[in-house]
């Protein structure tokens, strides 16, 4: 994943306006019938598009924000938490990646890692400006490797940025486009757990409800064992908000980071063992005043890792 160190799309891009934010049901129909015919031909080449619409008025967000609230476990507050951000301009990033010119299949992308950052309070009756575009492709061991980028601004002023990472196994990067610098692999030993999540089987369609994520991977054991799972599994956004969502606003500040990283995906229903611990490691570039924290899913009993992530104030 890329740092960006400046809002906005690249200057070459053209801005497509759109008139609200998309319903990601009829996308995701889209999507799917799109995606048959979206095969590895060539090296990838993104279209140079952003979407934005404005006047986004988050006033009628009331009852969406406090049902996202009640399932995350974040407190009751008029300040919108990273995740919901996340939700609130997935739709529009979802619009990106179903264009007929966009070269990559929606369904069987995988989702490696994020990377949200709250640059100021966004606050429920605020009326916000949301836009998103797709840029840097390049090389995975196992594909192409794409960002997708979703910003929210407050008069003008950039208050939230989001970076997912996906890869499209079997594809091809453009020439030049240099990969990631992979860790190297180490040896994981699970830490002491912080905390026991029992995820049921309907964890999938309860997220899905209120992010409009609807992904039958989520939300069906057929529709899992389509893509080769053996049942439904969690959404990876929904148990990285929900360690956020623990670690809670008041430790977290008003201007933060969010990571995760994802390594196997949670079956459902399933036992997560969970870490959530203050680290030196997690402090922001140049602290120092102190770190932030370091948050660790694995499946009960095993060593099956399943995410890991960071967050510190900015």
């Amino acid at each position: 994943m890329r740092e960006l160190t400046v809002p906005g799309a690249p200057a070459s891009f053209d801005v497509t306006e759109l008139a609200q934010l998309p319903s990601l049901g009829g996308l995701f129909a889209k999507g799917l019938a799109g995606s048959a015919g979206k095969r590895p031909k060539g090296a990838v080449r993104l279209p140079e598009v952003a979407y934005q619409v404005a006047d986004v008025d988050t006033a009628g967000e009331a009852e969406h924000l406090a049902a996202y609230q009640r399932l995350l476990g974040e407190p009751s507050s008029e300040v919108l938490p990273a995740g919901f951000l996340h939700v609130l301009a997935f739709p529009l990033a979802t619009a990106v990646m179903v264009r007929g010119d966009f070269p990559l299949p929606l369904l069987g992308m995988v989702h490696l890692k994020n990377t949200a950052r709250v640059l100021r309070p966004v606050r429920l009756g605020e009326v916000l400006t949301v836009r998103a575009w797709a840029q840097d492709a390049r090389a995975h061991r196992r594909g192409v490797q794409v960002d997708l980028i979703a910003e929210v601004l407050v008069g003008g002023e950039l208050a939230y940025q989001g970076v997912s990472t996906y890869l499209a196994k079997g594809f091809t990067a453009p020439d030049g486009a240099a990969p990631d610098a992979e860790a190297p692999r180490k040896e994981w030993t699970a830490p002491l757990p912080t905390a026991r999540w029992k995820l049921g089987s309907g964890t999938g369609r309860a997220y899905g409800a209120v992010s409009g994520d609807q992904n039958p991977i989520h939300t069906s054991s057929l529709g899992a064992k389509a893509f080769g799972f053996p049942r439904a599994i969690a959404h990876g956004m929904y148990t990285a908000a929900r360690a956020l969502a623990e670690v809670g606003p008041a430790r977290r500040g008003d201007a933060y980071e969010w990571t995760v990283e994802f390594f196997k995906p949670v079956l459902l229903p399933g036992t997560v063992d969970v870490s959530i611990r203050y680290a030196a490691e997690a402090a922001p570039a140049g602290s120092t005043s102190g770190g932030g924290f370091v948050y660790e899913g694995w499946r009960s009993g095993k060593d099956t890792r399943h995410f890991r992530g960071t967050i510190k104030p900015l």
